[in-house]
Protein backbone atom coordinates (compact mmCIF):
# COMPACT_ATOMS: atom_id res chain seq x y z
CA UNK A 1 0.00 0.00 0.00
CA UNK A 2 1.15 3.66 -0.76
CA UNK A 3 -0.32 7.15 -0.79
CA UNK A 4 0.79 10.09 -3.01
CA UNK A 5 3.75 11.25 -0.72
CA UNK A 6 4.21 15.48 0.19
CA UNK A 7 2.58 15.72 3.34
CA UNK A 8 4.04 18.69 4.81
CA UNK A 9 1.17 19.20 7.62
CA UNK A 10 -1.07 17.39 9.65
CA UNK A 11 -4.59 18.10 11.40
CA UNK A 12 -6.68 16.39 13.58
CA UNK A 13 -10.24 16.37 14.91
CA UNK A 14 -10.36 15.66 18.55
CA UNK A 15 -13.60 14.01 19.67
CA UNK A 16 -13.69 10.17 18.74
CA UNK A 17 -10.07 11.12 17.10
CA UNK A 18 -7.62 11.82 19.49
CA UNK A 19 -10.10 11.43 22.81
CA UNK A 20 -12.49 8.98 24.37
CA UNK A 21 -14.85 11.95 24.70
CA UNK A 22 -17.70 9.70 24.35
CA UNK A 23 -17.04 6.74 26.66
CA UNK A 24 -16.44 9.52 29.54
CA UNK A 25 -19.87 10.83 29.10
CA UNK A 26 -22.05 8.41 27.52
CA UNK A 27 -24.50 8.89 30.48
CA UNK A 28 -24.67 12.43 30.39
CA UNK A 29 -27.71 12.74 27.85
CA UNK A 30 -29.30 10.15 28.84
CA UNK A 31 -29.46 11.39 32.92
CA UNK A 32 -30.34 15.05 31.37
CA UNK A 33 -33.55 13.57 29.29
CA UNK A 34 -34.78 12.13 32.50
CA UNK A 35 -35.15 15.07 34.42
CA UNK A 36 -37.79 16.04 31.12
CA UNK A 37 -39.21 12.91 31.47
CA UNK A 38 -37.68 11.95 28.00
CA UNK A 39 -36.21 8.55 26.85
CA UNK A 40 -32.79 8.28 25.65
CA UNK A 41 -32.08 6.76 21.97
CA UNK A 42 -29.44 4.69 21.81
CA UNK A 43 -29.11 4.38 18.27
CA UNK A 44 -30.07 7.64 17.19
CA UNK A 45 -27.63 9.22 19.27
CA UNK A 46 -24.69 6.46 17.83
CA UNK A 47 -25.39 6.98 14.58
CA UNK A 48 -26.49 10.27 13.57
CA UNK A 49 -25.40 12.92 15.93
CA UNK A 50 -21.37 12.22 15.25
CA UNK A 51 -19.18 15.39 13.99
CA UNK A 52 -21.94 18.47 14.83
CA UNK A 53 -21.32 21.44 15.90
CA UNK A 54 -22.86 22.38 19.42
CA UNK A 55 -25.95 24.34 18.29
CA UNK A 56 -26.82 21.63 15.35
CA UNK A 57 -26.57 18.84 18.36
CA UNK A 58 -28.69 21.14 20.59
CA UNK A 59 -30.98 22.35 17.61
CA UNK A 60 -31.30 18.74 17.04
CA UNK A 61 -31.71 16.72 20.13
CA UNK A 62 -34.43 19.76 21.14
CA UNK A 63 -36.10 18.88 18.02
CA UNK A 64 -35.90 15.24 17.94
CA UNK A 65 -36.99 15.07 21.72
CA UNK A 66 -39.47 17.75 22.19
CA UNK A 67 -37.86 19.57 24.80
CA UNK A 68 -39.47 22.26 26.05
CA UNK A 69 -36.02 24.42 26.06
CA UNK A 70 -34.40 26.73 23.48
CA UNK A 71 -31.13 25.37 21.98
CA UNK A 72 -28.94 27.71 23.81
CA UNK A 73 -31.01 26.74 26.99
CA UNK A 74 -30.38 23.40 26.52
CA UNK A 75 -26.63 24.37 26.08
CA UNK A 76 -26.77 26.31 29.42
CA UNK A 77 -28.02 24.10 31.25
CA UNK A 78 -26.42 20.40 29.57
CA UNK A 79 -23.12 22.20 29.27
CA UNK A 80 -21.93 21.84 33.12
CA UNK A 81 -23.33 18.70 33.46
CA UNK A 82 -20.50 17.58 30.62
CA UNK A 83 -17.70 19.89 32.34
CA UNK A 84 -17.78 17.42 35.44
CA UNK A 85 -16.92 14.19 33.03
CA UNK A 86 -14.11 16.05 30.59
CA UNK A 87 -10.93 15.33 33.56
CA UNK A 88 -11.86 11.63 33.24
CA UNK A 89 -11.34 11.83 29.43
CA UNK A 90 -8.82 9.06 28.37
CA UNK A 91 -6.58 9.75 24.78
CA UNK A 92 -7.62 6.64 22.38
CA UNK A 93 -5.26 4.07 21.55
CA UNK A 94 -2.16 5.93 19.51
CA UNK A 95 -3.52 9.40 20.23
CA UNK A 96 -0.50 10.53 22.57
CA UNK A 97 1.95 8.50 20.43
CA UNK A 98 1.26 10.34 17.38
CA UNK A 99 0.83 13.69 18.90
CA UNK A 100 4.76 13.24 20.53
CA UNK A 101 6.09 11.85 17.07
CA UNK A 102 5.20 14.46 15.02
CA UNK A 103 6.18 17.36 17.64
CA UNK A 104 9.70 16.10 18.22
CA UNK A 105 10.07 15.64 14.15
CA UNK A 106 8.67 19.38 14.13
CA UNK A 107 5.91 18.41 11.84
CA UNK A 108 3.46 21.05 11.53
CA UNK A 109 0.07 20.28 13.17
CA UNK A 110 -3.14 21.63 14.04
CA UNK A 111 -6.23 20.36 16.00
CA UNK A 112 -9.66 21.67 14.17
CA UNK A 113 -13.17 20.53 16.10
CA UNK A 114 -16.90 21.45 15.79
CA UNK A 115 -16.81 22.09 19.78
CA UNK A 116 -16.04 25.85 20.49
CA UNK A 117 -12.52 26.79 20.79
CA UNK A 118 -13.22 26.97 25.23
CA UNK A 119 -14.47 23.68 24.94
CA UNK A 120 -11.44 22.15 23.20
CA UNK A 121 -9.24 23.82 25.52
CA UNK A 122 -11.08 22.35 28.72
CA UNK A 123 -10.90 18.97 27.19
CA UNK A 124 -7.16 18.85 26.47
CA UNK A 125 -6.03 20.53 29.72
CA UNK A 126 -5.29 17.79 31.50
CA UNK A 127 -3.24 15.97 28.48
CA UNK A 128 -0.05 16.40 29.58
CA UNK A 129 1.73 18.63 26.35
CA UNK A 130 -1.05 18.97 24.09
CA UNK A 131 -1.84 22.32 24.36
CA UNK A 132 1.62 23.32 23.87
CA UNK A 133 2.43 21.26 21.04
CA UNK A 134 -0.16 21.93 18.28
CA UNK A 135 1.01 24.44 15.74
CA UNK A 136 -2.86 25.68 15.97
CA UNK A 137 -5.64 24.89 17.57
CA UNK A 138 -9.35 25.53 16.06
CA UNK A 139 -13.33 25.87 17.26
CA UNK A 140 -16.21 26.09 15.00
CA UNK A 141 -16.84 29.18 16.57
CA UNK A 142 -13.66 30.92 14.79
CA UNK A 143 -14.59 30.50 11.26
CA UNK A 144 -18.04 31.27 9.54
CA UNK A 145 -18.91 27.49 9.52
CA UNK A 146 -18.11 24.35 10.98
CA UNK A 147 -17.59 21.10 9.34
CA UNK A 148 -18.50 20.18 6.61
CA UNK A 149 -17.53 22.88 5.45
CA UNK A 150 -14.11 22.90 4.96
CA UNK A 151 -13.46 26.71 6.26
CA UNK A 152 -11.56 24.84 9.52
CA UNK A 153 -9.35 22.99 7.68
CA UNK A 154 -8.52 25.69 5.52
CA UNK A 155 -7.95 27.99 8.08
CA UNK A 156 -5.81 25.59 9.69
CA UNK A 157 -3.28 25.10 6.84
CA UNK A 158 -3.29 28.73 6.45
CA UNK A 159 -2.09 29.32 10.02
CA UNK A 160 0.65 26.54 9.44
CA UNK A 161 1.77 28.31 6.13
CA UNK A 162 0.64 25.61 4.71
CA UNK A 163 -1.14 24.90 1.07
CA UNK A 164 -4.11 22.62 1.61
CA UNK A 165 -3.18 19.79 -0.94
CA UNK A 166 0.29 19.41 1.13
CA UNK A 167 -2.09 18.46 4.53
CA UNK A 168 -3.05 15.09 6.27
CA UNK A 169 -6.22 15.53 8.14
CA UNK A 170 -6.95 12.12 10.36
CA UNK A 171 -11.01 12.48 11.27
CA UNK A 172 -13.33 9.96 12.98
CA UNK A 173 -16.76 11.22 11.22
CA UNK A 174 -18.62 11.66 7.94
CA UNK A 175 -18.51 15.32 8.31
CA UNK A 176 -15.26 15.35 8.81
CA UNK A 177 -14.02 13.60 6.26
CA UNK A 178 -16.75 15.61 4.01
CA UNK A 179 -14.38 18.91 5.47
CA UNK A 180 -11.23 17.58 4.28
CA UNK A 181 -12.50 16.32 1.14
CA UNK A 182 -14.22 20.14 0.45
CA UNK A 183 -10.77 21.10 1.39
CA UNK A 184 -8.82 19.19 -1.31
CA UNK A 185 -6.89 17.70 1.47
CA UNK A 186 -5.65 14.14 2.30
CA UNK A 187 -8.09 12.40 4.77
CA UNK A 188 -7.27 9.03 7.06
CA UNK A 189 -10.90 7.62 8.89
CA UNK A 190 -10.28 6.42 11.88
CA UNK A 191 -14.19 5.91 12.59
CA UNK A 192 -16.51 4.27 15.31
CA UNK A 193 -18.97 1.53 14.34
CA UNK A 194 -21.55 4.46 14.42
CA UNK A 195 -19.45 6.65 11.58
CA UNK A 196 -18.52 3.43 9.42
CA UNK A 197 -20.19 5.39 6.51
CA UNK A 198 -17.33 7.52 6.15
CA UNK A 199 -15.07 5.10 5.44
CA UNK A 200 -15.85 5.06 1.51
CA UNK A 201 -14.84 8.97 1.00
CA UNK A 202 -11.65 8.49 2.95
CA UNK A 203 -7.94 7.90 1.47
CA UNK A 204 -7.28 5.36 3.55
CA UNK A 205 -9.36 3.73 6.35
CA UNK A 206 -8.21 2.43 9.90
CA UNK A 207 -9.24 0.44 12.73
CA UNK A 208 -7.13 3.04 15.79
CA UNK A 209 -4.45 5.20 15.61
CA UNK A 210 -2.25 2.29 16.26
CA UNK A 211 -2.38 1.26 12.56
CA UNK A 212 -1.17 4.63 11.26
CA UNK A 213 1.89 3.94 8.89
CA UNK A 214 3.18 7.76 8.57
CA UNK A 215 5.87 7.03 5.99
CA UNK A 216 3.05 6.12 3.56
CA UNK A 217 2.53 9.61 3.82
CA UNK A 218 5.93 10.82 3.63
CA UNK A 219 6.20 11.60 7.16
CA UNK A 220 9.09 10.54 9.38
CA UNK A 221 8.93 6.81 10.03
CA UNK A 222 7.77 5.73 14.44
CA UNK A 223 10.75 4.76 16.14
CA UNK A 224 9.03 3.65 19.28
CA UNK A 225 8.88 -1.02 18.03
CA UNK A 226 10.88 -2.64 19.26
CA UNK A 227 11.19 -6.25 18.05
CA UNK A 228 7.72 -6.22 16.94
CA UNK A 229 5.88 -4.78 19.76
CA UNK A 230 4.41 -1.16 21.03
CA UNK A 231 4.17 -0.32 24.13
CA UNK A 232 0.99 1.14 25.39
CA UNK A 233 -0.71 2.45 28.07
CA UNK A 234 -2.37 -0.25 29.56
CA UNK A 235 -6.12 -1.57 28.93
CA UNK A 236 -7.91 -2.75 30.95
CA UNK A 237 -10.89 -5.26 30.50
CA UNK A 238 -13.23 -7.84 32.94
CA UNK A 239 -14.81 -10.76 31.11
CA UNK A 240 -15.36 -14.15 30.70
CA UNK A 241 -13.91 -17.17 29.06
CA UNK A 242 -16.33 -18.78 26.59
CA UNK A 243 -15.82 -21.61 24.89
CA UNK A 244 -13.17 -21.90 25.77
CA UNK A 245 -11.62 -19.80 23.37
CA UNK A 246 -13.56 -16.74 22.87
CA UNK A 247 -15.37 -14.06 24.69
CA UNK A 248 -18.30 -12.03 23.21
CA UNK A 249 -18.22 -8.38 24.83
CA UNK A 250 -21.51 -6.61 25.31
CA UNK A 251 -22.32 -3.49 23.05
CA UNK A 252 -22.65 -1.68 26.45
CA UNK A 253 -18.81 -2.42 27.48
CA UNK A 254 -16.94 0.76 27.98
CA UNK A 255 -14.09 -0.02 25.60
CA UNK A 256 -13.40 2.39 22.77
CA UNK A 257 -14.09 0.93 19.36
CA UNK A 258 -10.82 2.04 18.53
CA UNK A 259 -9.17 -1.14 20.69
CA UNK A 260 -8.66 -3.06 17.65
CA UNK A 261 -6.20 -5.80 16.86
CA UNK A 262 -3.87 -8.20 18.35
CA UNK A 263 -2.61 -7.16 22.27
CA UNK A 264 -0.55 -8.90 24.67
CA UNK A 265 -0.90 -8.72 28.55
CA UNK A 266 -1.82 -9.97 31.98
CA UNK A 267 -5.17 -11.45 33.36
CA UNK A 268 -5.37 -12.38 36.52
CA UNK A 269 -8.03 -13.21 39.32
CA UNK A 270 -7.84 -12.25 43.19
CA UNK A 271 -5.16 -9.40 43.60
CA UNK A 272 -2.78 -10.42 41.13
CA UNK A 273 -1.57 -10.32 37.62
CA UNK A 274 -0.20 -14.43 36.75
CA UNK A 275 -0.76 -15.56 33.42
CA UNK A 276 1.10 -14.14 29.67
CA UNK A 277 -2.06 -13.72 27.26
CA UNK A 278 -2.12 -12.76 23.79
CA UNK A 279 -6.05 -11.28 22.98
CA UNK A 280 -7.16 -10.72 19.25
CA UNK A 281 -9.74 -8.08 19.55
CA UNK A 282 -12.38 -7.57 16.73
CA UNK A 283 -16.42 -7.45 15.49
CA UNK A 284 -18.84 -9.64 15.36
CA UNK A 285 -19.10 -9.40 11.53
CA UNK A 286 -22.00 -12.19 11.41
CA UNK A 287 -24.40 -9.32 11.58
CA UNK A 288 -24.27 -5.32 10.41
CA UNK A 289 -26.70 -4.46 12.77
CA UNK A 290 -25.15 -6.25 16.26
CA UNK A 291 -22.17 -4.06 17.50
CA UNK A 292 -20.96 -6.62 19.37
CA UNK A 293 -16.80 -6.92 20.38
CA UNK A 294 -15.23 -10.54 19.60
CA UNK A 295 -11.89 -11.32 21.42
CA UNK A 296 -10.38 -14.26 21.47
CA UNK A 297 -7.39 -15.23 24.01
CA UNK A 298 -4.68 -17.29 24.19
CA UNK A 299 -1.98 -18.01 27.25
CA UNK A 300 1.27 -17.79 26.67
CA UNK A 301 1.87 -20.47 28.77
CA UNK A 302 0.27 -23.85 29.47
CA UNK A 303 -2.45 -23.16 32.12
CA UNK A 304 -5.25 -25.13 33.21
CA UNK A 305 -7.84 -23.86 30.84
CA UNK A 306 -10.42 -23.88 33.33
CA UNK A 307 -9.11 -21.47 35.69
CA UNK A 308 -10.76 -18.87 32.66
CA UNK A 309 -14.51 -20.18 32.89
CA UNK A 310 -14.38 -17.44 36.14
CA UNK A 311 -14.71 -13.93 35.86
CA UNK A 312 -10.67 -12.36 34.85
CA UNK A 313 -9.18 -9.22 34.81
CA UNK A 314 -7.23 -8.27 31.99
CA UNK A 315 -4.64 -5.75 31.97
CA UNK A 316 -3.08 -5.17 27.77
CA UNK A 317 0.26 -3.49 27.97
CA UNK A 318 1.83 -4.13 24.45
CA UNK A 319 0.28 -4.26 20.98
CA UNK A 320 1.59 -6.35 17.95
CA UNK A 321 -0.31 -5.52 15.07
CA UNK A 322 -4.01 -4.97 13.45
CA UNK A 323 -5.77 -7.91 12.48
CA UNK A 324 -5.79 -9.18 8.17
CA UNK A 325 -8.56 -10.87 8.56
CA UNK A 326 -12.22 -10.37 9.86
CA UNK A 327 -13.02 -13.64 10.97
CA UNK A 328 -11.33 -14.91 14.42
CA UNK A 329 -12.47 -18.23 14.61
CA UNK A 330 -9.79 -19.22 12.09
CA UNK A 331 -6.41 -18.26 13.28
CA UNK A 332 -3.53 -19.77 11.33
CA UNK A 333 -1.58 -22.14 14.07
CA UNK A 334 1.48 -20.38 12.99
CA UNK A 335 0.49 -16.85 13.28
CA UNK A 336 -0.32 -17.91 17.08
CA UNK A 337 2.36 -19.33 17.84
CA UNK A 338 3.93 -16.64 16.73
CA UNK A 339 2.02 -13.87 18.64
CA UNK A 340 2.80 -15.69 21.61
CA UNK A 341 6.51 -16.14 21.71
CA UNK A 342 6.70 -12.99 20.81
CA UNK A 343 4.60 -11.96 23.91
CA UNK A 344 6.40 -14.38 26.17
CA UNK A 345 9.60 -12.16 25.14
CA UNK A 346 8.43 -9.14 25.37
CA UNK A 347 6.61 -9.49 28.84
CA UNK A 348 9.93 -10.20 30.17
CA UNK A 349 11.62 -6.84 29.35
CA UNK A 350 11.67 -4.58 32.37
CA UNK A 351 9.73 -1.67 29.65
CA UNK A 352 6.51 -4.36 30.54
CA UNK A 353 7.45 -6.39 33.72
CA UNK A 354 6.32 -3.98 35.44
CA UNK A 355 2.98 -3.63 35.01
CA UNK A 356 2.78 -7.15 36.18
CA UNK A 357 4.01 -5.78 40.25
CA UNK A 358 0.94 -3.41 40.43
CA UNK A 359 -2.41 -4.78 42.06
CA UNK A 360 -5.17 -6.57 40.90
CA UNK A 361 -7.94 -4.35 42.31
CA UNK A 362 -11.54 -3.62 41.39
CA UNK A 363 -10.46 0.15 40.84
CA UNK A 364 -7.69 -0.41 38.85
CA UNK A 365 -9.96 -2.56 36.14
CA UNK A 366 -13.50 0.06 36.30
CA UNK A 367 -11.92 2.15 34.12
CA UNK A 368 -12.56 -0.51 30.99
CA UNK A 369 -14.87 -3.27 32.23
CA UNK A 370 -16.81 -5.50 29.88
Amino acid sequence: MSFVNGVSAVILDLDGTLLDTETATKDVLKEFLGKYGKVWEKKREEEKRLGMTQKEYAAAVVRDYGLPLTPDQFIQEITPMYREKWPSVKALPGADRLIKHLYSHKIPFGLASNSSSEYIHAKISCMKGWKDWFSVILGSDQVIEGKPAPYLFEEAAKRMGVDASHCLVIEDSLVGVKAAKAAKMKVVAVPSRGGIECSSLADEVLNSLLEFQPELWGLPLFEDWVDGTLQIDPIYVSSQYINTSMSEISEDASIPDQVFGTFFGWAGTGTAWTIKVVVNIGWNCSSCTKKNRIWKLWSVDSCDSKIFEQQMQFMLVGYICRLNGKDLTNMDVREIEEFKYIAKTSLDRTMFVSHSCTSLTVEGTSSING
